[in-house]
């Protein structure tokens, strides 16, 4: 089979397609022939070597597709089952082992592609909105890169639970598309001073709960946007990664919460995991969350795709699509 394969860190040109031999599940495993995978930020960190991985490796933890083999003791999954996942190594590929308990089943009104894209990307925003912090009505909520895969699902999320969203985005073009998603104020905050403009959007008040996924370059501005005992939740760095906190500064800004959260977390057992994608599943099927699939790439492009992730140009979801 071909898979991305690197054996190096480095940027996208370390991503090389190869020919493979095609993997067995062994004890509690399924076969899958993957009909999509999905590309995230996390997987850019693992190429270039900020989260490390044994080398040489394949690449991309999430995708969906169709059980073609079971292992031993398997007796929840069976041949021809169309399932989903978000976290098994080596998805940039044709064919993927995945542990049977680490699959869903994706409902037949939703096709592969959708179902790839809501694994990693819409978990995440379904954590983040529900347990990470559970917003409630009239929670005022600042999210980041709002038109990106995470962010438009999590706006969508919040306003559902009846949080204000004031929406971070950096072109006029993703703040008409942010808008559509019900965000209630959109701030191109590359542009304008964040912290002052979210004093004025908020009376001076500030916000409950910061998502930020950039990291490096906004981590401070984020802290400045707080109310008192307000909770930053750092769940990306496209940015780069953030120095060490000095905590006396949480006291200072007003006795501020910080949570650098992670989905493997808030999915460890199957029955979170299960309610979780099922949720997500639900919403889809009744109409009531808009998935975005920006581009879609041939299996030999995934360098491509991360480069186009990199750019900041995108607005939803990157996809490879290993059988063309």
């Amino acid at each position: 089979m071909r898979a991305i394969r690197m054996t190096t860190t480095g940027g996208p040109e370390v991503l090389a397609l190869e020919e493979v031999a095609t993997p067995e599940p062994g004890p509690g495993e399924v076969l899958v022939d993957i009909a999509a995978a999905g590309v995230n930020f996390i997987d850019t960190y693992q190429r270039s070597g900020l989260y490390p991985l044994p080398l040489p490796t394949g690449l991309g933890s999430e995708g969906a597709g169709t059980v073609v083999g079971v292992g031993d003791g398997v007796t929840d999954r069976q041949v021809g089952d169309r399932v989903a996942w978000a976290s098994a190594l080596g998805s940039y590929a044709e064919q993927v082992v995945v542990a049977a308990d680490r699959t869903v089943r994706v409902p037949a009104a939703i096709g592969p592609e959708v179902a790839a894209a809501l694994m990693l990307q819409g978990m995440t925003a379904h954590y983040l909105a529900n347990s990470t912090s559970t917003l409630r009505r009239d929670d005022t909520a600042l999210v980041y890169a709002a038109a990106g895969g995470v962010g438009r699902l999590l706006v969508q999320l919040a306003k559902r639970r009846g949080a204000r969203v004031l929406a971070c985005t950096s072109t006029a073009s993703k703040a008409d598309a942010v808008r559509a998603l019900g965000a209630d104020e959109v701030i191109l905050y590359r542009d304008v001073d964040l912290p002052e403009a979210v004093a004025e959007l908020t009376g001076g008040q500030g916000v409950d709960v910061v998502y930020d996924s950039v990291g490096k370059d906004t981590f401070e501005a984020s802290l400045d946007c707080l109310k008192p005992r307000g909770l930053m939740v750092l769940y990306g760095g496209s940015s780069g990664p953030v120095p060490p906190v000095d905590l006396q500064v949480l006291n200072r800004k007003g006795s501020l919460y910080v949570t650098r959260p992670n989905l493997a977390h808030y999915v460890a057992t199957q029955d979170e995991l299960e309610w979780r994608a099922g949720a997500l599943f639900d919403l889809v099927v009744g109409g009531q969350l808009d998935v975005a699939i920006h581009q879609r790439y041939p299996l030999e492009e995934a360098a491509q795709a991360h480069r186009d992730l990199a750019s900041g140009t995108t607005s939803g979801k990157l996809l490879l699509l290993p059988r063309g």
